[in-house]
């Protein structure tokens, strides 16, 4: 028998890159356990499962299937989504210094013999500038690619969690985008809730990442996800002259009220989004079917969503609360999940999708509706175990839903599908900036 070996290839490379992994040199038949460890901002992360050797003594985990374990069947990189941390509670995916990599240990173990072998995940890649923006009253990162621009450019906000993502903006740099990962609250310097926010703020935003980083042909694109997504939908509604396209990751179609992120003093049925210094109608706002009950009250894991349901009933107050999309002058990518527990982006973005058909929407519209994920759409090849946790703001612990193995694949197919987006969305962008 040949020496007993695992193997990754490419052992080292961007996040969003699948890997193969290969064991060599077991028995025929033999039964060999694979399994992964990877230290995730200080804390351990770690799956593992059992697989058959084949004729020739392999196991390649894109063609053999996990008998058992924590997860099952044909999936090239399983081990990763399916990792848990091994201290309760912990949900952080990445290091605090996104340019800083992720080092998986994969370990083979037969029946007479073990395997090591290290998988290298990094967000930014080499050359890739990380630059803190502190100015005109923004509080954001600024990520650009390693080659010189002009480069289109994306901007991301974050949902009721707050705070800069900085590992979506990294990951945007190293695909070749400058992008700016803007915080609205629970960043420094700015309030620590979402209640009141002024869309004047990203107007700003967006002139400064325009002045600063000149993009290629002029395209600006902006990213967001849940409260980020409606956020997007809103700003390339309230100032499309000023966005090139719209990346709304689980969104809503309506204005919401500030719900678990919510000011305290405000309340969650207060206002979220201010223009021109004025509340925006939102959902909650003279609703009469509108009820906290299901999700208060409900069995754990509490589905926020349930409320959500509650207040759709109110057709009046659902028309007064719509983000008039028709005014988008760009293309439009949505992306949802069909058991989002966190609220029911499905029903919204087939709202959305529906009012942009109903005017026949110049641009494109992309709609991909991920059947039994949840919430928490992210990218490729990370755990997507952790559908239940504590809210950031609020503490309330309640379910983003979904099932792992759907979450993982809505994880890949959207970041492909975000990627192509992106790339026909400028092609037309500059065709157009070519004929004026």
């Amino acid at each position: 028998m040949s020496s007993f070996s695992i193997a990754v290839t490419p052992a080292d490379d961007l996040i969003d890159v699948p890997r193969r992994i290969v064991v060599r040199g077991a028995a025929p038949g033999e039964t060999v356990r694979v399994s992964s460890s990877t230290v995730r901002n200080g804390a351990e992360w770690a799956s593992s499962a059992c697989f058959i050797a084949d004729a020739q003594g392999e196991v390649d985990l894109a063609m053999s299937p996990a008998l058992d374990g924590d997860y099952c069947g044909i999936d090239p990189m399983g081990l990763l989504w399916s990792q848990q941390p091994l201290q309760a509670g912990k949900r952080d995916n990445f290091h605090a210094d996104v340019t800083a990599p992720l080092v998986t240990a994969i370990t083979a173990s037969g029946t007479q013999a073990t395997a090591s072998a290290e998988l290298v995940q990094r967000l930014a890649a080499e050359g890739v500038t990380r630059r803190e923006v502190r100015e005109q009253g923004l509080v954001g990162t600024l990520f650009l690619p390693a080659a010189p621009g002009p480069h289109p450019a994306v901007m991301i906000v974050n949902g009721s969690g707050g705070g800069i993502n900085e590992p979506r903006a990294a990951l945007y740099a190293s695909r070749g985008y400058a992008a700016f990962a803007l915080a609205y609250f629970k960043a420094p310097g700015l309030s620590n809730y979402i209640s009141n926010t002024p869309l004047e703020y990203f107007e700003r935003g967006l002139d400064w990442l325009r002045a600063e980083v000149q993009p290629k042909d002029d395209f600006v694109a902006i990213s967001g996800q849940s409260r980020g997504g409606e956020l997007v939908l809103l700003l390339g509604a309230t100032f499309p002259q000023k966005v090139s396209a719209v990346l709304a990751y689980v969104p809503s179609a309506l204005v919401h009220s500030g719900q678990n992120a919510a000011d305290p003093e405000v309340g969650r049925e207060g206002p979220t989004w201010l223009l021109r210094g004025q509340p925006l109608p939102h959902q909650w706002e003279g609703n009469r079917t509108a009820s906290w009950k299901p999700f208060d009250e409900g069995p754990p894991p509490h589905r926020h969503e349930l409320a959500m349901l509650t207040a759709l009933e109110d057709e009046e107050a659902v028309a007064r609360a719509r983000i008039p999309v028709e005014r988008i002058q760009g293309p439009v990518l949505l992306l949802s999940a069909t058991d989002d527990g966190s609220w029911p982006s499905s029903v919204y973005c087939r709202m959305v999708s529906g009012k942009l058909a109903e005017v026949q929407h110049p641009w494109p519209v992309v709609w991909r509706d991920y059947a039994n994920a949840g919430h928490s759409i992210l990218f490729p090849f990370v755990p997507t175990t952790q559908t239940s946790y504590a809210h950031p703001v609020s503490g309330r612990i309640s379910t983003g839903g979904g099932e792992p193995s759907a979450n993982a694949r809505a994880d890949l197919d959207s970041w492909q599908h975000a990627q192509q987006f992106l790339r026909a969305a400028l092609a037309k962008h500059s065709s157009r900036k070519d004929l004026t």
